[in-house]
């Protein structure tokens, strides 16, 4: 079997901008062919559509987008929920019904579509426990393996050599390489020294995807979720993205000397000073300037906001939640945080679509070697 009009994208490990990367490779391949399909084989983190269908959070986001119309049990055939692989182990789970469901699944959508795009969980070797691995899946499905990875030189083709050792090992082709969230100082070295490290395999570098600041920086509704708590204000805003998380937890006079645009602020729901003064800068710098601040702030601590300040909070409609732990965690956990890229987040998504067009070749991409 060998399906040409296919690529498998999948990635050294977690967080190297994988499926990020696919939004702005399928809208470009939308560009150059009459349909795309999309299917992720094997998903770990999923979200329910009703009460009779749950798929992988990445498919709702490309169907959604794209506005693809595969049924979802096509796009998204196995899932892999907590206390699936121990009952794998014990037999509870029949291996061949997980081969058939994706084998047929990917035939139908890849039947109904131009070029079909298959997208990998993690790293290569993601569902080995299962037999199901990204390597195993792509050489069953006959589709050859497109690998992102983080754009670096030494640590980058040390990743590399472990995930192509397995697709070798499992007979999966590989079409390229693409390295992803390369830094400006870094891009001349790789650009010189990474096609000749591919050499040695025989694997062509489809493209260098610069850093990108946005498409790294969370939106108050990643904090929404990372908290497990609803915005009080500034619903409307959801997808604004912050640049400068600040703990502001001292003196008023300090705060005030310096408050920057596209600014977060964490402090204390009981420090009414500083949400006052927060508040009151926003409003002085719109009405002089003509200007949205474009800030946020997150109230922590025991004890809850006073409905007094929830109401003048929804008056200057700023995005507002508040979690109930204090400022330190709060801002641990946000410094910590991984942004991904939601559904509703249309300034991320396109932002990821036109990295890809510039930076990706495609003519190398939808070449089978």
């Amino acid at each position: 079997m060998n399906n040409k009009n296919a690529i498998f994208i999948a990635a050294t490990g977690q967080n190297v901008g994988k499926s990020t990367l696919s939004l702005g490779i399928i809208a470009a391949l939308k560009k150059r062919y009459p349909s795309v399909g999309f299917i992720k084989p094997m998903g770990q983190q999923h979200v329910r559509i009703n009460d009779e269908i749950i798929v992988d959070k990445d498919v709702v986001l490309f169907k959604e987008h794209f506005k693809l119309k595969s049924d979802w049990k096509d796009m998204s055939p196995v899932i892999v929920p907590a206390g699936f692989t121990r009952d794998f182990i014990d037999h509870k789970v029949d291996a061949s019904k997980l081969i058939e469901n994706i084998e047929t699944s990917f035939k139908k959508i890849y039947q109904e579509n131009a070029f079909t795009v298959v997208e990998g969980t993690g790293h290569v070797g993601v569902g080995s426990i299962l037999g199901l691995n990204n390597a195993k899946i792509a050489a069953m499905l006959g589709v050859d393996m497109v690998i992102i990875a983080s754009g670096g030189l030494g640590s980058t083709f040390d990743e590399l050599s472990l995930n192509i050792a397995l697709c070798r090992e499992h007979g999966a082709n590989i079409r390229g390489v693409i390295l992803n969230r390369v830094h400006d100082n870094k891009r001349a070295m790789i650009e010189e020294y990474f096609p000749k490290v591919l050499e040695k395999w025989n694997i062509p570098l489809l493209g260098i995807v610069p850093f990108n600041d946005l498409l790294n920086t969370p939106a108050i509704e990643d904090f929404e979720t990372l908290f497990n708590a609803e915005l009080i204000s500034g619903k409307k805003h959801r997808y604004r993205h912050f640049q400068h998380p600040r703990l502001v937890a001292g003196s008023l006079e300090s705060y005030m000397e310096e408050i920057l645009p596209n600014e977060l602020i964490i402090t204390p729901a009981s420090r009414e000073d500083i949400i006052l003064k927060t508040l009151e800068k926003h409003s002085e710098v719109r009405k002089k300037d003509g200007v949205d601040l474009e800030g946020g702030i997150i109230l922590t601590g025991r004890q809850s906001p006073s409905q007094k300040i929830v109401e003048t909070i929804k008056e200057h409609d700023i995005p507002t939640l508040y979690a109930p732990i204090c400022s330190y965690d709060a801002m641990k956990m946000i410094t910590s945080f991984i942004a991904k890229t939601r559904t509703g987040d249309t300034v991320k998504i396109e932002r990821a679509i036109r990295l890809a067009e510039e930076y990706v070749d495609f003519n190398l991409l939808t070449t089978k070697k």
